[in-house]
């Protein structure tokens, strides 16, 4: 199998040329964009630790042409705050089908398959990134995900795989060199 290198580490050719396709990158939230741990505080406060390399991607990838959504199942006031701050428009909270949600999205947008990208975590996860262009799986997703993904980062969930998934669409795109100097 022919590969590819890239500031990460080698990628197959055939998920290379995918993610040339891409217009919509769509991600889960816990695992991924954060290291899928919660903390509770004692007044039942939530907090969550988001990665700035993971925001510098996102804010790239979309100057770049690219839209970002996110599904999630949980519903919080954070992952709101936090992907409004990143500009991302399209925000599925509460979401127990993420196919319902994921047929919406590519309507809204007038995309197909083939131009969506999914980063996940988990089983749940599975159904939508199995018809997407690029399936993606963080390094420490669960090992059932990581056998249907077509990539699995080099990087773990909640550390910068949502960076380097962007870095990747943005290099395959032609687009990742004059994304390095912008400033978020």
């Amino acid at each position: 199998m022919n590969q590819v290198d890239t500031v990460y580490g080698p990628v197959s050719e055939t998920v290379f040329q995918a993610a040339k396709q891409i217009r919509l990158l769509i991600c889960d939230v816990d695992g991924v964009f954060s290291d899928g741990r919660i903390y509770l505080g004692n007044d039942g406060e939530e907090l969550k630790a988001f990665h700035t390399k993971d925001g510098f991607g996102i804010k790239a990838l979309q100057n770049s042409g690219v839209a970002v959504a996110i599904i999630t199942g949980r519903k919080s006031a954070i992952v709101e705050n936090r992907m409004t701050n990143l500009g991302v428009k399209h925000i599925y909270q509460g979401v127990d089908n993420k196919l319902t949600a994921y047929e919406q999205l590519k309507r809204d947008l007038n995309v197909d398959d083939s131009q969506c990208a999914y980063i996940g975590d988990d089983m749940v996860d599975a159904p939508v990134m199995q018809l997407t262009g690029l399936g993606v799986a963080v390094e420490d997703a669960h090992p059932m995900l990581l056998k249907t993904a077509d990539l699995r980062t080099f990087t773990a969930g909640g550390f910068g795989a949502v960076r380097e998934v962007c870095d990747l669409i943005m290099a395959a795109q032609g687009n990742l060199e004059s994304a390095q100097g912008m400033s978020v």
